[in-house]
């Protein structure tokens, strides 16, 4: 647990939430900025700060938490959709850095500002990212 962190404050209850479910890794709640009604937080009990330090087993818990709680959300509040969203780091729009996925419901003519702007590759440049990224993924393996 972080002292300074405010969703380890709510996992211990010494901040309030709108808890909608708990199990022993894992808390989920309303967030109290939402982009819609009914938009939740996932969080594990354990502070980690980002998703690179989430151990893979947590990962598996988290995201089968996030698919019940996406189903459940988009159900009671009947959207039409849902977004699942993780930022990783301040560049990515991280703001609590306690590793959290999002889930936005969607409804058809919501004003929920989630589409991003397209990049073009130039000519083979798309073969020299792909190979790069295979380099490093190599590197993990070792």
């Amino acid at each position: 647990m972080s002292n300074d962190c405010v969703f380890c404050k709510i996992v211990a209850n010494d901040l309030p939430a709108t808890k909608v479910f708990e199990n022993k890794d894992i808390v989920a709640f309303l967030d109290i900025n939402p982009a819609s009604k009914g938009h939740t937080l996932i969080v594990p009990k354990q502070h980690f700060k980002d998703f690179n330090e989430l151990p893979s087993d947590l990962i598996e818990k988290i995201f089968k938490a996030s698919k019940k709680v996406a189903k459940a959300t988009v159900d009671a509040v009947k959207a039409d959709g849902y977004n699942i969203h993780v930022s990783n780091g301040k560049a990515a729009g991280q703001e609590v850095f306690h590793l959290h996925v999002h889930i936005i419901p969607r409804f058809k003519k919501d004003k929920v500002g989630l589409k991003w702007t397209h990049v073009e590759y130039a000519k083979d440049e798309i073969k020299g990212v792909a190979n790069n990224i295979l380099k490093a993924f190599e590197k993990l393996l070792n």
